[in-house]
């Protein structure tokens, strides 16, 4: 590689993780650090297959979705106590500082906690919890974070009460923003979940289930059809829609789009193959995000560079995703229009202080 090359690949490499970001897509349990497992495993007696920081790196590298699910299940066997949410909270905030990450909503699973007998624990624990967490990293770095309280695909009878709750007038204080849908698409279509999603509408909490990942559009129009999805977590698989891709763009759907997980998923071969690019390329509203940083080893600052050195990306367009990411978020409008303001000043300072 010639040294001019080289030196301007450094300076895109610079600028991008000074840039001031926004995150939409990444699940609380999935930030937890490999030291941190340990630490609360030893603590509550938890028994893991592995016992160090290295082996339990090695463990977090994805193989499967069964492997990945059974990490995550240990992950949250090892959250047992209100401190437990209120740490992870933290050093999820600590992270963000260090990717430039002014604001993130921040999804996370309710009945894996509340629903483990063993735990002893409330959703108001929960929500408690994890709002100590993130004042903590507010006063220390600035951050902010919002909630989206995701319902579990594989356990459909439990919506309804998580629904109940969500909708509360304690909940939406506390900083819920909308109602999220997680786990295996395959066998648990949105269809299934009609009518929590219906009940959250109309007490204005909004839907942003996860959708078009390991299924493909049938999963993105069921979303939207059924749920009344105002965010589609993922929503990659679209592209194998033309008709679907129009919608999106003409109805201007956001996409919480999160290319390394797509990787360690098997949806893609490879961040060239990625429909990363051939989405915006067709106008759809798409925000980039990491998903599970820690299991799936990446950081935001990683998705934004592979996102313009491996998927294509102009820099403009990877902008217009970091602008985007704010436009999609539940801010209300006039905390929104502060942070475009501010993205919109550091990108062109960061422009020129780059030579980009």
């Amino acid at each position: 590689m010639l040294q001019a090359d080289q030196i301007q690949l450094d300076r895109i490499r610079h600028y991008v993780r000074a840039l001031p970001k926004a995150e939409l897509h990444v699940h609380l349990e999935g930030t937890v650090q490999p030291a941190t497992l340990l630490d609360l495993a030893a603590q509550h007696g938890v028994e893991l297959p592995v016992s160090t920081i290295e082996e339990v790196t090695d463990w977090y590298t994805f193989r499967d979705f069964n492997h990945f699910i059974a990490i995550f299940r240990a992950i949250s066997q090892c959250l047992r106590t209100p401190a437990d949410f209120t740490r992870i909270t933290y050093e999820y905030g600590r992270s963000m500082a260090k990717n430039n990450i002014r604001y993130a909503e921040v999804t996370w699973t309710p009945y894996s906690h509340v629903g483990d007998p063993t735990k002893n624990l409330t959703f108001a624990d929960l929500l408690n919890a994890i709002n100590a967490g993130r004042d903590q990293a507010k006063q220390e770095w600035g951050v902010d974070m919002r909630w989206i309280p995701d319902i579990m695909r594989g356990q459909p009878e439990t919506a309804p009460t998580l629904v109940k709750w969500l909708t509360s007038s304690a909940a939406q204080a506390g900083g819920v923003v909308a109602l999220g849908l997680g786990g295996p698409e395959i066998g648990f279509p949105p269809e299934l979940f009609a009518e929590a999603f219906s009940v959250a509408k109309a007490k204005g909490l909004p839907g942003n289930p996860h959708a078009g990942e390991t299924v493909g559009p049938a999963s993105v129009w069921g979303s939207l059809r059924a749920l009344n999805a105002v965010r589609i977590g993922h929503g990659v698989r679209a592209v194998e829609d033309p008709a679907l891709v129009d919608y999106l763009v003409e109805h201007q759907i956001p996409l919480e789009v999160n290319p390394t997980s797509n990787l360690c998923l098997n949806v893609y071969s490879s961040y060239a193959e990625h429909s990363l690019r051939q989405l915006i390329e067709a106008g759809a509203m798409v925000t980039i995000n990491s998903d599970d940083p820690a299991l799936f080893n990446t950081t935001l600052n990683d998705e934004y560079i592979h996102a313009v050195l491996d998927c294509g990306l102009t820099l403009d367009q990877l902008e217009q995703t970091g602008l985007n990411a704010v436009r999609a978020s539940y801010l209300p409008p006039d905390d929104k229009a502060t942070l475009l303001a501010s993205f919109e000043a550091n990108y062109a300072r960061l422009r020129a202080k780059f030579e980009l």
